[in-house]
């Protein structure tokens, strides 16, 4: 009995010396390999207007050259609705969202009201199943994520996690405009559109202006001096407003900045931006140690301005570890992220233009320099990194419209300023290129390099709003804010409302409360009414109907890939060209004209090729040169990634490995 309890205990002791052994010589096997996957954020790219494959061949993309010479690549088309989060989440799990849980942005769940997101797509506690980072960390890679949506909370426990975006997690402090109040007509027409996700804080302040009072430093100013204070999260900046020209003429046109009036920070005129300077700001109650950088986007004769503050997006309480921000400032320097915010608002005046173009650069800069940091100086196994300006541009109010054939606006511009639109837009993805082109130049032999995106975007034409036409039908109870132009609604009251981004929420009994989907011949009675709505809707000046489809809730998992329980009762796809839009008005109207120009909202992609984005991967064990002649699907990027790790994908993937492209 005692030998055989020895036997079976050395027997034991064996096998964990085996499985030991065999764990570290995979995980340096696997080490041996590395990964960094490049993930810009809305990188159009198509056969037929934004065929970046053309581009590269002409020379004007050496670097995605570089790529498809050495690699293999071709389309890759999104997943419905089509836009980031969804997206992501189906690049970095390879499943549908059916499985991985994250149909929206802003989810809305049984049990809780309707008026509050329950879960935030961005958030990485959305996501059902674990995404590639969490199963590569298990095999033991060093993974580092930089600026990637549904990345935060933290999943990782020894990797770095780099910002994440709009997680709900850490101190992030957005860029915040601040213009003259007036009479608050521009207030008003923003409405929500002033809120960060129309729900958050406010990215735009209106303000006042007075004389200047009380100011220990006083430029000369050949008018009466004004002064103005801008106040945002948690800390106070003056700005001294002074005309500085000797002509016997009102016309303001500097503006000096100061944390109390006796010191000066900075002065700077129209168009200049200021160079980075130290701020403590608060972030629930505890002081952060930031920057903010200054830059007047409009400033008139009057004394009108339009000043934005941008403020450093780093900092040791939105990264993992803690220490990781400080490095990042100190050798990369403080972070601009991406350019404007969602929603948009550098939008709204022609001066907007030029502070985007300006701060988009700034950020392709940023990213462009972190990464010899990243690699060179961190050194992991795994890089995922993500850059959103690319959707930025091609969502704004000043190019996809003028550029896009398909665009009803391609007409407002002659020639000669299209090809002025394209060079910018097309300087854009030489941006791009050139941070590819410093990703390849720090790699080695031994390195997957993968390009990719989550969705293109396509031109806007018209905006639909559909809350507009449920007021009409006496479906939707509400009243507009005199002062903010907000929409306050009527929840008790109302049986019918679109909620972002392709969700019709309905119940004959009211919405108010927490929300449960309603059952029997009353709600089924209002839901085909409500159906038959949409697909009757169409627009007064071209008669087309702007809706392409109506699905149940019941039957999105077998026709869209969504998951039943986090969706609304009518979920609802948008003919391209027209998008919906959740915001009310008084005058009710239902069709109008966007600012803004692009878009990409609940659009089915697979037949709208403005949606595509490019797949390009290159590296050991990938085919030299290949093209990819049928678009692929977005599940399909995260098993042939693993394949090429030599690493088994779990079996709920839904993904194909691309075995066309492998040697």
């Amino acid at each position: 009995m005692k030998t055989t309890n020895k036997f079976l205990f050395l027997f034991l002791i064996g096998i964990l010396l085996f499985s030991a052994c065999t764990k570290q010589s995979f995980n340096e096997n696997n080490k041996e390999k590395k990964v960094y996957w490049f993930i810009p954020d809305g990188m159009r790219a198509d056969p037929d207007t934004f065929n970046i494959f053309e581009w590269a061949q002409n020379g004007e993309l050496p670097n995605i050259k570089k790529m498809m010479d050495e690699g293999s690549y071709g389309y890759s088309i999104p997943t419905f609705p089509s836009h980031t989060p969804t997206n992501f989440a189906t690049l970095l799990t390879g499943t549908y969202p059916n499985k991985h849980g994250v149909a929206d942005g802003p989810m809305h769940i049984e049990g809780k009201p309707l008026n509050k997101v329950s879960i935030g797509g961005f958030s990485s506690v959305a996501k059902k199943i674990d995404p590639i980072w969490v199963t590569l960390e298990e095999h033991g890679l060093d993974v580092l994520l930089l600026s990637m949506p549904g990345s935060t909370p933290p999943e990782l426990d020894q990797g770095t996690t780099i910002r994440g975006r709009w997680g709900g997690w850490g101190a992030d402090f957005h860029a915040i405009n601040f213009e003259s109040k007036e009479d608050l007509k521009q207030r008003r027409n923003q409405g929500r559109g002033s809120r960060l996700f129309f729900f958050g804080p406010e990215l735009t302040q209106y303000i006042e202006s007075s004389e200047a009072k009380d100011w220990k430093i006083k430029p000369l100013s050949y008018s009466p001096a004004l002064e103005t204070k801008m106040t945002s999260w948690g800390a106070t900046i003056y700005a001294y407003i002074y005309d500085a020209t000797n002509d016997n003429k009102i016309n303001y046109d500097s503006i000096m900045f100061s944390k109390d009036k006796n010191t000066k920070i900075t002065t700077i005129k129209k168009g200049q931006w200021s160079n980075w300077e130290p701020i403590t700001l608060k972030w629930n109650d505890i002081d952060v140690d930031s920057h903010v950088i200054m830059n007047i986007i409009k400033l008139e004769d009057d004394g009108f301005f339009r000043i934005r503050l941008f403020y450093n997006n780093l900092n040791e309480f939105n990264v993992k570890p803690s220490n990781i921000a400080s490095e990042f400032n100190e050798n990369v320097g403080p972070m601009i992220d991406f350019v404007d915010n969602f929603p948009p608002q550098l939008i709204y005046y022609p001066e907007d233009k030029k502070t985007f173009l300006e701060e988009m650069n700034m950020s392709f800069d940023w990213h462009k320099k972190s990464v010899p940091f990243i690699t060179n100086e961190i050194k992991p196994d795994i890089v995922l990194h993500d850059i959103y300006s690319p959707n930025q541009m091609l969502t704004s109010r000043w190019w996809l419209g003028y550029i896009d054939p398909n665009s009803a606006r391609y007409n407002d511009v002659n020639d000669i300023e299209r090809e002025k639109l394209w060079h910018e837009v097309k300087s854009m993805y030489k941006k791009l290129d050139n941070i590819i082109g410093e990703i390849l130049k720090n790699g080695d032999e031994d390195t997957i390099f993968i390009l990719s995106s989550d969705h293109g975007a396509v031109p806007l034409d018209k905006w639909v709003r559909l809350n507009n036409l449920f007021s009409k039908k006496g479906w939707l109870k509400f009243k507009i804010n005199k002062e903010t132009g907000e929409p306050i609604i009527d929840w008790d009251n109302s049986k019918v409302i679109y909620l972002k981004m392709d969700n019709i929420y309905i119940h004959p009994d009211g919405l108010g409360g927490n929300w449960t989907r309603a059952s029997g011949e009353k709600y089924e009675k209002l839901r085909e009414e409500v159906k038959q709505a949409l697909l009757d809707l169409n627009d007064p000046n071209t008669k087309e109907k702007p809706t392409k489809d109506v699905v149940k809730w019941e039957d999105v998992e077998e026709f869209l890939d969504l998951p039943t329980d986090r969706v609304g009762d009518l979920i609802i796809a948008n003919k391209a060209g027209y998008g919906w839009n959740e915001e009310m008005t008084e005058s009710l109207e239902i069709f109008s004209t966007p600012l803004k120009t692009g878009y990409k909202q609940a659009i089915y992609a697979k037949e709208t090729k403005g949606m595509w984005t490019p797949f390009i991967i290159m590296g050991p064990g990938v085919k030299k040169g290949f093209k990819i002649n049928e678009p692929i699907n977005h599940v399909d990027q995260y098993p042939t990634i693993m394949n090429l790790l030599d690493i088994e994908s779990p079996d709920l993937v839904d993904g194909k490995v691309i075995e066309e492209i492998l040697n």
